[in-house]
């Protein structure tokens, strides 16, 4: 059998292999992957219940895990490239993201996994970014890194490439939409090689995934999560810079942005964050005085599983029975719709204990019912003619 694991392994083989099939099921997002390890102990026991589970989310069709051989074959394919499978139970797993409740359970990585837990700052901007733009994104990198930060970035056009760029030689993450081997926009491929070569290439999608647009905000929570805090550098307002900075305030990081002209529509996003308080952003100083008082209390010293337990304990402990979640599940989906809303909203709105909310959250999530966004958010999932 192939050895899938690193000498700080905590899971068996064949427990790895389950967690990889049960994070790459249909419908299993990482807040109800948690929710499942903690409810049943292990990602195998859990593969086993998710068919019922989703029955009585209101799926007519039974939901299959993923293919035991498919993810063995992801697995070989993986250590190919010279890659590896991260969980969020391995001791090299990143300790700034493992803080967050919808932490990726399984990374892929093909690269240094001890930049993981080197203190790290994200630089994310426009990608039809200016001349100027790429010069400061590439310039501040430079400094941040012989500074001792490893520079986080998502490997797109702009200022993300010029961000990896400046931080080649002193260390730098790119975290991807898609799997960890596809190369997008494919003009990165050299830049995407040196990076494998001395830095790391993230990825939460499985291996040969194209990126496809709900992908990106999910790399965007990644990017902020390993960072202690993200600098906009040239943003419009309504862009992915903008929500990656959204993100990093909800995940407690520090939200940096670089002015300018009030004339160029790529400033309005900095010029907006700089007036809701984010740190105006004029050199590396800026940051690192700011750092300073970065104390990483926020981040778990246990795995986010561990932190469902409470939510399950509460659930059995209050006697919640599969027709009594079944009424909180048809309550909760009253209160959705198309557009998004947080869980706490939804808890108020229905005065219902949180842990019946949780339960029934998770059983529509695997009926495919809904959608879970990040940030604590869900949305009503558009109706699938292979579920019901």
């Amino acid at each position: 059998m192939l050895a899938f694991h690193s000498k700080d392994q905590i899971l068996s083989d064949a427990e790895r292999l389950a967690w990889l099939r049960l994070v790459r099921t249909e419908n299993v997002g990482p807040i109800t992957f948690y929710q499942l390890i903690a409810r049943f102990g292990t990602a195998t026991k859990a593969l086993e219940a998710l068919p019922e589970l989703s029955r009585r989310g209101g799926r007519a069709k039974p939901l299959r895990a993923a293919a035991e051989g498919d993810v063995y074959k992801e697995y070989e394919r993986l250590a190919k490239l010279g890659g590896k499978i991260v969980v969020a139970a391995d001791e090299d797993y990143p300790l700034a993201l493992g803080a967050l409740d919808d932490a990726p359970p399984v990374l892929s990585v093909i690269g240094d996994t001890r930049l993981f837990n080197r203190s790290s700052v994200a630089i994310v901007g426009a990608r039809n970014a200016s001349i100027n733009g790429r010069k400061f994104a590439s310039s501040l990198a430079r400094d941040l890194g012989g500074r001792g930060q490893v520079v986080v970035s998502g490997l797109a056009r702009g200022i993300d490439t010029a961000a990896h760029e400046g931080a080649l030689h002193t260390g730098t993450i790119a975290v991807v939409a898609g799997g960890v081997d596809v190369i997008y926009p494919e003009e990165n491929a050299a830049l995407y090689a040196k990076i494998c070569e001395d830095g790391a290439v993230v990825a939460e999608s499985a291996l040969g995934q194209k990126p496809f647009a709900a992908a990106f905000p999910r790399r965007n929570r990644i990017v902020s999560g390993l960072s202690k805090g993200v600098v906009v550098v040239e943003a419009t307002q309504r862009s992915g810079s903008m929500i990656t900075a959204r993100l990093a305030g909800e995940q407690g990081r520090d939200v940096f942005a670089v002015p300018g002209s009030p004339l160029d529509p790529r400033a309005a996003g900095p010029n907006h964050l700089i007036r809701e308080g984010a740190t105006l952003v004029r050199g590396a100083d800026d940051i690192l005085e700011a750092l300073m008082n970065f104390s990483g209390t926020g981040y778990r010293t246990d795995t986010p599983a561990q932190g469902y337990l409470a939510f399950e304990d509460s659930v059995v402990g209050a006697g919640f029975s599969e027709e009594t979640l079944a009424d909180v599940g048809e309550m909760v989906l009253g209160q959705l719709s198309y557009a998004p809303v947080g869980v706490d909203e939804i808890i108020r709105a229905l005065g219902m204990p949180t842990a019946s909310i949780l339960g029934a959250l998770l059983e529509l999530e695997l009926a495919g019912r809904i959608k879970r966004l990040p940030g604590g958010r869900v949305v009503l999932e558009s109706t699938s003619p292979d579920a019901f």
